[in-house]
């Protein structure tokens, strides 16, 4: 199968196989990848006692897809969020701390980012990378590498270009067009509230981290 060209149903797990989920008909053009070394992403890990998560230089793998096309089928009462700010929401695995995803607050926004952790991959070390590029398409960009905690690895993608910025916005269009901002696996349909509500982590405990 040319996972490049051909959708697929991506599966979904955390560590210990509690929370499960998939990304259906996913394609590598159907979304956008990205390395982000913000603060709160390595915060985010570090708090779930998940440094793993991160490469060497802090950063998180992440992809950006729409609601619309994850389900969460196994194991959602074990999904927690907390929260940094008032803009970003962080969902994770309450049973073994696997980072999940990024939504921001509002269930109105047609798009998350979901944390590489969370992708099924039967492997570890560079092998899981190498799977990750295979069936997901190499990182378009990496972002905020103002904040890395070390030298970026030989193989950290570009920085953000506008043409890049250009292309995700026209990405994050088509999906609230094609209406799949909804349903949301993390709010709920009707109410629009989160799933779990989110535990705020104080200023001075994220400096800790």
């Amino acid at each position: 199968m040319d996972v490049a060209r051909m959708p697929f149903d991506l599966p979904l797990r955390c560590r210990c196989g509690r929370v499960r989920g998939i990304a259906s008909e996913f394609a590598p053009s159907g979304g956008f990848r990205l390395v982000c070394y913000c603060r709160d992403c390595q915060a985010f890990a570090r708090f779930l006692d998940r440094a793993d998560v991160l490469d060497a230089a802090g950063g998180t793998d992440i992809v950006q897809m729409p609601p619309g096309r994850v389900k969460l089928t196994v194991g959602t009462d074990a999904v927690r969020s907390l929260q940094f700010s008032n803009k970003v929401f962080r969902w994770y695995a309450d049973c073994c701390g696997t980072p999940i995803a990024n939504t921001a607050s509002s269930a109105r926004v047609p798009f998350f980012g979901l944390v590489h952790s969370f992708i099924s991959v039967e492997a570890e070390g560079p092998s899981r990378n190498e799977i990750l590029d295979e069936i997901l398409g190499p990182p378009l960009c990496r972002i905020y590498e103002r904040s890395a905690t070390g030298p970026l690895p030989p193989n950290a993608p570009a920085p953000a270009s506008l043409g890049l910025f250009v292309l995700r916005a026209a990405k994050v269009l088509g999906w609230w067009w094609h209406g799949l901002g909804r349903p949301n696996p993390f709010f709920d349909d009707r109410t629009g509230a989160p799933r779990s509500a989110p535990r705020l982590v104080t200023s001075s405990a994220r400096a800790a981290l």
